[in-house]
């Protein structure tokens, strides 16, 4: 968390792989990292100091999955205030992958699936009331 004139300032990135319209979706096990949400996430952590966005996507699937990428695509980028009064500046990240890529989950995750995008969980599931459903619904549109 970075601040700025006295307010608080999160950078985040996501990354939503992608493999025709399925997208990889995880749990956390510590919820204190994640705004103390329970429920379904598209990856995604806090940028480092001094870290370009794109680098900390790859660094999430990395540090997170145990995936190595070289091809992600930026898709959008959000701006609100959060529920902690901080500013938030999300990176939103996707990779289309062509086969279902083997995905080794380390310690910080305690689960993951690959969901149909037409077939997402409910929005009580999902970490923050849905607000995954609202990315990945903007990020498959940006794709076209």
């Amino acid at each position: 968390m970075i601040t700025t004139d006295d307010k608080k300032v999160k950078l985040v990135a996501d990354i939503a792989l992608i493999h025709n319209n399925k997208v990889l979706l995880c749990k956390y096990k510590e919820t204190n990292k994640y705004d103390h949400q329970k429920g379904w996430f598209i990856p995604d952590d806090l940028v480092k100091f001094n870290e370009h966005p794109s680098d900390a996507a790859r660094r999430i699937l990395n540090e997170q999955m145990s995936y190595i990428t070289a091809n992600l695509s930026l898709s959008f980028i959000e701006s609100f205030v959060g529920n902690d009064g901080s500013w938030h500046l999300i990176f939103h990240y996707w990779q289309k992958v062509d086969a279902l890529p083997e995905i080794m989950p380390t310690g910080e995750i305690s689960e993951y699936k690959w969901f149909d995008r037409f077939a997402l969980p409910e929005d009580s599931e999902i970490a923050h009331h849905g607000w995954a459903k609202y990315t990945i619904e903007k990020l498959f549109s940006n794709l076209r």
